[in-house]
């Protein structure tokens, strides 16, 4: 249950991205901004922790053995997705897009056919490529019924346009997330630590966030005072501590799928604390029964998801033991 609690409490700072994106939205700033500014502030802090751990060097070395796919992977899994959603919340509230979100659980079960698995036979270990993990993608669609409920009410009181730019950039974020964050684990193999992984992605995706941000400071100007500081908590609580805190439950479940969807569908917390957040902070936020019964029925979701992965299958354990 340990990679379950850690990956609620990471739901909880995750929210924040949410929220205060939308608040820098409706006050007028650029999504460019919100984007490029988390990365850049989480630059320092990562830097800082594993620098006073003594861990820096050995990061560079294995950043060096295969710069090209460091360079692949941490900008699919934090440029395409991190990028899409501050371009989200644009158009559609923190509560919403926080939802609809959610699909990164359906997203992460789909992925499972890109990876390997080595399994030992009698003739020695083999690679295998794993299979869609069928249960815990049924319950994934529990949370699914859920999300397309709270999409109701956005559906009817937008544009179609409005709900496109709302609703895409955030489908391209929850497969690109898992699908970084996975190939990196596979790319690292254990040979870095929760931490290091963090800040080696954000420096491989560095390049990104230099150009969104030279882009921005010609298009827009610079950042706003008020921008620049809800960056920062964004970076501190969602760029920092959250995203430490999943990669690490991740890690925990490397090897089982079941256990990793699980920790995966932890994130629908991010839709109950967005929803609170945003009552709380954007006032003239309003939510419809059915949105809410929607956010109901992903709650059971992850409850469900959560209890499913405590039992792996005969198959399932053998690959966790082989894959050391």
């Amino acid at each position: 249950m340990k990679p379950i609690v850690l990956g609620v409490l990471s739901s909880f700072f995750f929210a924040f991205t949410f929220v205060l994106n939308r608040m820098m939205s409706v006050h007028g700033g650029s999504w460019l901004w919100s984007a490029s500014l988390r990365y850049l502030f989480m630059l320092p802090f990562l830097l800082a922790i594993v620098a006073m751990r003594g861990n820096l060097w050995s990061l560079f070395a294995q950043m060096r053995e295969r710069p090209w796919a460091w360079l692949l992977w941490s900008t699919v899994g934090f440029g395409l997705f991190y990028g899409p959603l501050c371009m989200a919340a644009l158009y559609s509230p923190a509560w919403l897009v926080a939802a609809t979100w959610q699909c990164t659980i359906v997203a992460g079960s789909l992925l499972v056919p890109l990876f390997h698995e080595h399994l030992e036979t009698r003739t020695g270990v083999v690679k295998v490529r794993k299979r869609i993990p069928l249960k815990g993608l049924a319950v994934s669609s529990i949370i699914l019924v859920g999300i397309v409920l709270v999409e109701v009410q956005q559906a009817g009181e937008v544009p179609w346009r409005d709900l496109l730019l709302g609703g895409v950039p955030v489908l391209v974020a929850a497969f690109a997330y898992p699908l970084g964050n996975r190939k990196m684990m596979e790319l690292c193999s254990g040979r870095v630590d929760t931490v290091q992984r963090v800040l080696g992605m954000t420096l491989a995706s560095l390049p990104l966030w230099l150009i969104l941000g030279l882009y921005a400071l010609f298009r827009v100007g610079p950042s706003g005072i008020g921008q620049t500081t809800q960056s920062l908590v964004v970076a501190v609580f969602s760029g920092v501590i959250a995203t430490i805190l999943f990669f690490y439950a991740t890690d925990l479940t490397k090897g089982n799928v079941h256990q990793l969807a699980a920790v995966e569908a932890t994130q629908s917390g991010e839709v109950v604390f967005a929803l609170m957040g945003e009552l709380l902070l954007l006032p003239g936020t309003a939510v419809s029964g059915v949105a809410l019964a929607g956010i109901g029925i992903i709650i059971i979701g992850i409850v469900l998801h959560s209890f499913s992965s405590v039992r792996p299958t005969k198959h399932e354990s053998t690959s966790v033991t082989s894959q050391g």
